[in-house]
């Protein structure tokens, strides 16, 4: 295992600092180790606060994350472990077990060689406590001794490999998962290299087909300019003044269709700069249709707002929705005929808000239904045909979408679709 990931493993198995329930534990571990000493020991006690201490302490030092710290870590436990048991009884002692510390804190952060020499080294400090012994009276030990310390060694090379087993298995669950987050990521990686590639191919088949919407657009125009200075460079009109002004007057007309035309060209090809804040939909409304309360005048039509009393705030981009809200009940009013309704309705939802508009006019024509949100189409004479497509564009910076619903002589309900809530 490379270093690099056997120390983000190590890591990862120490305790969190804030775990405070594993300082609990340890606290109650030598509270209850000191009270249930057989036998008043006071080098025992001094023994026990210091291991206890660095146990807690221990996650909570950056020293010890490192590799060299946790040979240091290891060290001092066994080094307080070893004395511990040489002075609570040496080889006789009831806390050998306290070499299992050292043990399983290497068995859970390095690697085997590592495990092996730490466990080698407690066996070999849980022995030298009867080289003392032997040579002044063999007879302390008997055979039967020597098979119970024999267990206990066994027991110490048990525990480490069972230990060592569960966190290599854990190292290599770690590992397989952070080679498929990598995979993931690269995949993700890839995934929007390709969707930006398709954004850009999508742009430029827009813009072509924006392009060539609007040279189609403009040659009308440019053909009546053409003609009525033709008309004006010719003899017999110049010598008659009412054809001159009328010719001048087409000129004037087509210009400023021209400039109209461009102008919605402009607005619909350039980026929208959604800013979404909390704002009222209710004022926005109520502004739209005073904006439009001049030509439902003039063209006989009523118009209705529904929703409910009171303030309708949530995140959108009021300037935007304005916009939208403008073109879809000024198309209603010029798709009405004298006498009939618009309706506004707003229908706030948990998670989003939907806003339909009705009219009562001469419908759509079903083969139309799929086309009307595309640039330049348009079924009006005059129409330049980018009001719906900028209401889409606006639906999709929203993350909401926009439908059309329509029956030829019964009329036509957009549905604009718009979430509570905007990303950042």
């Amino acid at each position: 295992m490379p270093e690099e990931l056997q120390t983000a493993a190590m890591a990862a198995n120490r305790p969190q600092p804030r775990f405070w329930a594993r300082d609990f534990l340890w606290l109650l571990f030598g509270a209850g180790l000191i009270l249930s000493d057989p036998e008043l020991n006071y080098n025992v006690i001094i023994v026990l606060i210091p291991l206890t201490a660095f146990q807690i302490a221990e996650p909570h030092l950056q020293a010890f994350s490192s590799r060299r710290g946790q040979i240091w870590s290891i060290a001092i436990k066994m080094v307080l472990s070893y004395l511990l048991v040489g002075w609570s009884h040496t080889f006789a002692s009831v806390y050998y077990l306290i070499f299992l510390i050292p043990i399983i804190s290497a068995a859970t952060m390095f690697d085997g060689k590592g495990v092996v020499l730490v466990t080698a080294m407690a066996t070999c400090a849980y022995f030298s406590f009867l080289l003392p012994i032997w040579p002044v009276d063999y007879s302390l030990v008997t055979n039967e001794d020597i098979h119970v310390y024999c267990l206990h060694a066994c027991f110490f090379v048990v525990v480490a490999l069972v230990v060592y087993e569960q966190a290599k298995a854990k190292r290599a669950e770690m590992k397989r998962t952070q080679e498929a987050a990598e995979r993931l990521a690269e995949s993700n990686r890839s995934l929007r290299r390709a969707e930006a590639s398709l954004r850009r191919s999508e742009r430029l088949a827009a813009l072509g087909q924006l392009t060539a919407g609007l040279a189609h657009e403009l040659r009308n125009p440019l053909g009546t300019i053409k003609a009525s200075s033709e008309m004006l460079n010719k003899a017999a009109t110049q010598g008659r003044p009412e054809v001159m002004s009328e010719m001048a007057g087409y000129i004037g007309s087509e210009v400023d269709r021209m400039n109209a035309l461009i102008s919605s060209f402009l607005d619909f090809a350039r980026p929208l700069q959604i800013r979404a804040l909390e704002a009222d939909l209710r004022s926005v409304a109520e502004n739209v249709l005073r904006q439009q309360a001049d030509l439902a005048l003039r063209s006989g039509v009523t118009l209705t707002l529904r929703m409910p009393d009171g303030p309708l705030i949530f995140d959108f981009d009021p300037d935007l929705i304005a916009v939208a809200l403008s073109n879809l009940v000024q198309n209603a009013i010029q798709a009405s005929k004298t006498g009939q309704e618009v309706e506004l309705r707003i229908v706030p939802g948990e998670e989003d808000v939907e806003i339909f508009v009705t009219d009562h006019g001469s419908g759509i024509m079903p083969e139309h239904l799929e086309s009307i949100f595309n640039p330049f189409f348009t079924t009006k004479p005059n129409g330049v045909g980018l009001g719906l497509a900028i209401v889409s564009k606006i639906a999709d910076e929203h993350n909401g979408q926009v439908r059309v619903f329509s029956e030829p002589g019964s009329g036509t309900r957009f549905e604009l679709n718009l979430p509570r809530a905007q990303k950042k």
